[in-house]
């Protein structure tokens, strides 16, 4: 390493995640000499500007959004380092362009996240939020209006079949379902077969799952691609299971098949707005499960996303690319392979 490796902190961790960041900081990257680390600016709007990102090496980054506006002349950064997986507040083609790695941490939320999605099942089978109100207004089983469902001989079905959704089918094996299906063009049949997982059309997950799970990211492929056409499709005994994000959904959709019935109920952890705006319509159902976009925030997960976005950033520090790189095509970028040459300390 030539000089210093400045890491910025994106403003939004002193807020929103306060006191589950800081140890993997300290603990990364605090003993490696020649890197230093400090909060970064306040960012006009919560959006980067290209004279904050500049005088970094590297970003250590939640949910600041980075436009291509954001690297327009930025020279310096090297990397940001999202501490998660989800980046669709990122402009990816142009870090790229600018040289700039994008880099996640799929392992440490895969397990988080599966196991959350198994939560919001179990949740929304049982009938759990409406066992409990009953217990607190003083009723007892009699008073509940049916039974729950069973997840052994059902179908477990997912939008996706990449990392998380992997870890989900591992983890659900030994539950009983008779099947588990899902739809992904990008995942070789062979690959979800070693899972015991079946790859079909998306019609057909949602016309013959119990349970259906999105697994995708938020991209302009994935944006509001599930709808009325696919909730239609669903037995009116299925659920509906959201841990991904809720633009992928068309929410005012979603909201009409749990009205009307279409659909039997759902678990949510992500919507189209957050936070969920008071009074919206889906506070006042009772078939569905609400979590804050937090389901999947353990002890393990703030641990795990911290250090392994701390090690995404010490592999640049040391002139190699990141083990969580996102955009592969920046390592054949000029600039890209300058500035991991000059932390190698050969330029």
């Amino acid at each position: 390493m030539s000089r210093t490796f400045r890491v910025g902190v994106t403003p939004d961790f002193y807020r929103d995640a306060k006191g589950r960041f800081e140890a993997a900081l300290e603990g990364e990257l605090g003993p490696v000499e020649g890197v230093e680390y400090g909060p970064m600016p306040p960012q006009p709007d919560g959006v980067a500007t290209p004279e904050a990102l500049d005088g970094y090496d590297g970003i250590f980054a939640l949910g600041l959004r980075i436009t291509r506006r954001s690297v327009e002349g930025v020279r310096r950064t090297a990397i940001v380092a999202r501490w998660g997986v989800g980046y669709d507040r990122i402009d990816v083609a142009a870090l790229t362009e600018a040289g700039i790695a994008l880099a996640t941490t799929p392992e440490a939320v895969k397990r988080p996240v599966a196991e959350a999605i198994l939560a919001l099942i179990f949740a929304v089978s049982k009938n759990l939020l409406l066992q409990d109100r009953t217990v607190r207004g003083g009723g007892w089983r009699g008073d509940l209006p049916g039974l729950g469902a069973d997840l052994a001989g059902s179908v477990l079905g997912s939008v996706g079949c990449g990392n998380i959704a992997r870890e989900m089918f591992r983890m659900a094996a030994g539950l009983g379902f008779r099947r588990r299906i899902a739809c992904d063009p990008y995942v070789a049949p062979e690959t979800a077969a070693e899972l015991g997982v079946e790859l079909v059309p998306m019609e057909t997950v949602f016309r013959e799952s119990d349970y259906v799970a999105v697994n995708v990211p938020l991209n302009d492929e994935t944006r509001g691609m599930i709808g009325a056409e696919h909730l239609r499709l669903m037995k009116p005994s299925a659920f509906f299971i959201n841990t991904a994000r809720g633009a992928v959904v068309r929410e005012a959709d979603l909201v009409r098949a749990l009205e009307e019935g279409w659909i039997r109920g759902a678990g949510l952890d992500v919507f189209a707005e957050e936070p969920l705006p008071a009074g919206h319509p889906l506070t006042r159902l009772d078939n569905v499960v609400l979590a804050p976009h937090a389901l999947a925030w353990t002890q393990g997960l703030v641990r795990d996303n911290g250090v392994e976005a701390c090690r995404n950033l010490l592999a640049v520090a040391r002139g190699e690319p990141p083990p969580g790189l996102v955009n592969r095509e920046v390592l054949e970028n000029p600039a890209f392979q300058a500035k991991l040459a000059r932390y190698r300390g050969e330029r």
